[in-house]
């Protein structure tokens, strides 16, 4: 079973939701014929590479709320993440273009260490106030989960992945993905946002059957 996720760096909903999903396939019976691809998305692809305002700032802006309102919000989802283990500090995220971190991804897919890349990069935005635009940063963050410094370097310098990346949003626009996280199961079932894991469950379990309709005559 082949499950794609598309989802975005800078999005909250994104990490929680994986960390729910993942609770669900922890329990899956057949966890071990799951491939999971990450899928590239763009909550925004004109956001600056070098904004100085915080996740505040830019949710009072996009969305014309008080400062002090952007601020409960993100009360509000720092403590749902943190029910599913996660550690937010979005008052010193830094809300950049995430078109490179997408590209490395893609890098570190080559190696199978696309899932690695992808949480690396999650919790540096979320928990450590990481500048995801940032090629160094973007490089350190990519020796850590195993790829190599010069390798990463160039590709950051280049064009490499770029094709990549918009295949993966073209994609989500013709199946009519329109907000993250999407997670798509064996082209079959789609769950859309960040759902509770029992959620999840029984989408495993329904794209399963449908895939493999005479496992339950077997049983």
């Amino acid at each position: 079973m082949i499950v794609e996720i598309w989802s975005d760096i800078a999005c909250p909903w994104c990490y929680i939701g994986r960390r729910r999903f993942e609770k669900a396939l922890a329990d899956f019976e057949h966890l071990d014929q799951v491939k999971v691809i990450w899928r590239s998305f763009e909550l925004d692809p004109n956001a600056p590479s070098d904004y100085s305002g915080s996740v505040n700032d830019l949710l009072a802006e996009r969305y014309g709320m008080t400062r002090e309102r952007a601020e409960r919000v993100n009360q509000h989802v720092t403590e749902l993440a943190a029910i599913e283990g996660l550690e937010y500090h979005l008052d010193r995220a830094h809300p950049v273009n995430s078109l490179d971190a997408h590209r490395l991804i893609h890098l570190a897919a080559q190696y199978n260490l696309q899932s690695e890349m992808k949480e690396r990069l999650q919790k540096a935005y979320f928990t450590e106030g990481a500048i995801v635009s940032d090629v160094e940063t973007l490089v350190r963050l990519a020796v850590e989960v195993g790829l190599n410094a010069d390798e990463t370097h160039q590709m950051l310098s280049s064009d490499s992945f770029l094709d990549s990346v918009r295949a993966d949003q073209q994609r989500a626009q013709q199946l009519g993905i329109h907000g993250v996280p999407f997670f798509l199961l064996d082209e079959k079932f789609g769950v859309s946002g960040a759902q509770p894991t029992e959620v999840f469950t029984t989408g495993l379990q329904r794209a399963w059957t449908e895939t493999n309709p005479d496992h339950l005559s077997e049983n």
